[in-house]
């Protein structure tokens, strides 16, 4: 499923101004806030392919809706917001294309004020490329988060952090991922989560800082970089977090494999609880 950057920001919005959603048929349902209705599945928030469908069924429409929640039509697309916020005019290059490959999937890292720290975008052929914002580019953006010297020039921050601070502040279990397409995969069923870029190995101290005193749950890929990786976020947490559980998908390997085959995030495996871990070296001694 391609990624809905328009989806996950009204699912995040609902959910900060308490309003009541669920998910039925492949839709986010909420209640008529254009006209104070109480029927919790008058309005139906569908995925479309760069953005949302959105109706009403008492107004007809989302005219209504919209602007009770301070959107335009434009909000409902990935592509305008996308480009309006986080995206220089010329953006019609990406580096897989030089292979005939198209981006599928455009993930933003924000710091703590939403303010766009670097940028993955994901490519039809499983490619990640990593951007970071330069006014001195002419597309607006520099391929590389390093400079000529390998010196990194850009913050590493949790994916959502945003979103992830908020869910701390309110006591929310944060799920972690090994990628983004797991991280959308969680909070399209309602849970806070996050990852790094770049996918195993790359997780690190400056990550795990924003998650002191939260309660985490690790997701664990089935296989063995993904045990390192769950291994090393474990480590990075011992003594900073307030609980730490690993689990796995009940079916395939990855949180998204886990979602599609039908299950609910109840039905996650269990693989370790809490920290300090079965077969940790400080237990074992």
């Amino acid at each position: 499923m391609i990624d809905t950057i328009a989806f996950n920001r009204i699912a995040d919005l609902l959910r900060d101004r308490g309003e009541p959603t669920r998910y039925q048929s492949g839709r986010l349902r909420t209640r008529g806030l254009c006209h104070d209705g109480d029927a919790p599945d008058t309005v139906a928030i569908s995925r479309i392919d760069n953005g949302i469908a959105l109706f009403c069924h008492k107004c007809q429409g989302n005219t209504d809706f919209l602007a009770a929640i301070g959107w335009t039509e434009a909000d409902l697309f990935d592509e305008p917001l996308e480009r309006t916020r986080d995206r220089p005019a010329d953006d019609t290059w990406i580096p897989c294309q030089r292979h005939g490959h198209k981006r599928v999937a455009q993930y933003i890292y924000r710091d703590e004020n939403g303010g766009v720290v670097h940028g993955v975008t994901r490519c039809d052929h499983k490619d990640f490329a990593q951007w970071r914002p330069d006014p001195a580019a002419k597309s607006g953006r520099r391929w590389s988060l390093n400079d000529e010297r390998g010196n990194r020039l850009v913050r590493l921050v949790p994916y959502r952090l945003p979103e992830l601070l908020a869910a701390k502040e309110a006591d929310r279990v944060i799920f972690i991922a090994e990628g983004e397409k797991d991280v959308h995969a969680l909070v399209d069923h309602g849970l806070a989560a996050t990852c790094n870029a770049g996918g195993a190995t790359k997780w690190t101290a400056e990550h795990a800082k924003f998650l002191e005193g939260a309660d985490v749950t690790i997701v664990a890929d089935r296989d063995e970089k993904g045990r390192e990786h769950a291994l090393a976020v474990v480590d990075s947490l011992r003594g900073l977090a307030h609980s730490v559980y690993v689990v796995q998908a009940k079916t395939g390997k990855d949180a998204a494999d886990h979602f599609a085959a039908g299950h609910k995030d109840h039905e996650f495996i269990q693989v370790w609880a809490p920290v300090p871990y079965p077969g940790d070296p400080a237990v074992d001694a």
